[in-house]
């Protein structure tokens, strides 16, 4: 089976491109430090995958910002970016088509985590469908919560998380604003790659989200960052400081019946691979 995957230096498509190269040819494509070049943003005409590939996994994205180039360029990359990559998928005759998209694709316009990102997300899925639909495509879209791992580009996106593993590795207290205990969904790197390589294997087709079965709380994920480190540490709530709120959704395990596989690591476990590795 041949599987390119665009954006293969991102953060998830070099872990998924070990996996998958296990059992499959695997093609990396993006703008730099790949097996052939490709940017997003050069016109429909440049935008040219290998012919007869068997599935394309899309993991390239702009994270946005707030500035109007950040705008600008996220629906660029996100949006239009995925219109152009679907019409090339279907002239390369591909025969599957995955979207990483992500579970903020499905939040109200008036959520207080509602953004740029999520916005050209949730565009990028209507794009994807809309042309695939055409061509007739098999598409899939997976939405997936917070990504975690070891390494920098993890780092770099979820610098909170990172932020507190620091704190816990110095042996540092860890302060959290407001008095309540706000709740997130973070998937390891580790389940994110095998979820997208047996929906790969059994062809699954649909919109699914794709998050742990467990939402956990900031002071767990502090403790179990002081655990893994084996340091002393306290976590202290500024009460004198506005709430976080919560930023989790709806359980939905349909994706995982479909596959029979269910992310199973746990924030202490993920905590404690990072640990490990640094």
């Amino acid at each position: 089976m041949k599987v390119v995957i665009v954006g293969g230096t991102s953060s998830l498509g070099s872990a998924l491109r070990m996996v998958l190269s296990e059992s499959c040819e695997v093609i990396t494509a993006g703008r730099t430090n790949c097996d052939f070049a490709l940017d997003l943003t050069w016109p429909l005409a440049q935008i040219v995958l290998p012919d007869d590939v068997d599935v394309v996994v899309h993991t390239a994205a702009h994270f946005g910002g707030k500035t109007a180039t950040d705008i600008v360029e996220a629906e660029h990359v996100n949006v239009l970016g995925t219109l152009k990559l679907c019409q090339a998928a279907a002239t390369a005759n591909a025969r599957h088509f995955i979207l990483i998209s992500s579970i903020f694709a499905s939040l109200n316009e008036d959520s207080e985590h509602h953004s740029i990102y999520a916005l050209s997300k949730r565009q990028a899925e209507d794009v994807a469908r809309f042309v695939c639909a055409i061509h007739s495509l098999p598409l899939t879209v997976l939405r997936p919560s917070q990504i975690y791992g070891a390494g920098p580009r993890f780092r770099a996106h979820q610098p909170f998380l990172h932020a507190m593993m620091d704190k816990a590795k110095n042996g540092e207290d860890i302060l959290l604003y407001g008095a309540r205990d706000p709740r997130r969904n973070f998937i390891y790197i580790d389940d994110l790659t095998a979820v997208i390589s047996k929906v790969i294997e059994a062809r699954i087709v649909g919109t699914y989200s794709c998050q742990h079965p467990s939402d956990v709380t900031y002071s767990q994920i502090a403790k179990a960052a002081f655990e893994a480190f084996d340091t002393r540490g306290s976590v202290r709530f500024l009460r004198d400081k506005p709430d976080i709120p919560d930023n989790i959704f709806a359980a939905d395990n349909a994706l995982y019946e479909a596959i029979g596989f269910c992310p199973s690591t746990t924030i202490e476990d993920g905590i404690r691979r990072i640990a490990s590795l640094s």
